[in-house]
C-alpha cells in the first residue's frame, strides 16, 4: 500500500514540474532581490543570504515557485507573483523603469511622468503599445506559431519567430537595402 502512495505522489509531482515550464521564479527573485537591497552593505548582505539558506526561506520560495507557481504560470499564461515587479534598465538614452503588470510591461523614463505600456490582449492573441491613452496594436500571435506585424503603413507582415523573421522585419521596418560590394 505504501508503494502506491508514493507511486501516486510522484506521478502528481512530475506532471506538475515536467510540464516543459522553466518559468520565471517570480518569487524567489523577490526575495533574493530583496536580499540584494537591504542594507547596501555586501557583507551584512552576505550574512542575509547565508541566513536566508539556514532558515530555509530560499527552499520554500522555489518550492512554491517549483511546484506552484511555475506550473499556473505555464498553464494560464501568467505568474499570479510576477505582476508589479520593476527592473532598472540602463539605456542609451537615460535609465528606464520596466514593471511587470498583470497585462504586460509599463515603461517609464527615469524622471519623467507618462509611462508607455505594452499590453497582451489575451482574446485577440495582440500586443498592443498604449501611450497618452492611444492603443495601437503592434503585433498579433498566428495560431500557426508565425507572427502578424503591423507595419507603419498599416499593413501586416507575416514572419516567423526566429532569426530569419526578425531579419525580415528589421528590413521592412527600417527599409533595409543592401547591395553586393565588388
Amino acid at each position: 500500500m505504501k508503494a502506491i502512495k508514493t507511486s501516486i505522489v510522484c506521478c502528481a509531482l512530475s506532471g506538475l514540474t515536467l510540464t516543459s515550464c522553466i518559468g520565471s521564479y517570480a518569487l524567489f527573485n523577490k526575495v533574493r532581490g530583496w536580499n540584494e537591497q537591504a542594507t547596501g552593505n555586501k557583507f551584512l548582505n552576505e550574512l542575509i543570504f547565508i541566513g536566508l539558506w539556514i532558515v530555509p526561506v530560499y527552499e520554500v520560495t522555489m518550492l512554491a515557485d517549483t511546484l506552484v507557481l511555475n506550473s499556473i504560470e505555464f498553464w494560464s499564461g501568467s505568474n499570479p507573483v510576477a505582476a508589479g515587479t520593476t527592473k532598472e534598465v540602463e539605456g542609451e538614452n537615460g535609465k528606464y523603469l520596466v514593471t511587470t503588470t498583470e497585462e504586460g510591461y509599463s515603461i517609464s523614463k527615469e524622471g519623467e511622468d507618462t509611462p508607455v505600456e505594452l499590453k497582451f490582449d489575451k482574446e485577440t492573441q495582440a500586443w498592443n503599445v498604449v501611450c497618452d491613452g492611444q492603443s495601437y496594436e503592434i503585433m498579433k500571435l498566428c495560431n500557426d506559431g508565425t507572427v502578424d506585424l503591423n507595419l507603419q503603413n498599416g499593413q501586416y507582415m507575416n514572419v516567423t519567430p526566429d532569426a530569419q523573421g526578425v531579419s525580415s522585419a528589421r528590413d521592412a521596418i527600417m527599409g533595409a537595402t543592401f547591395y553586393a560590394a565588388r
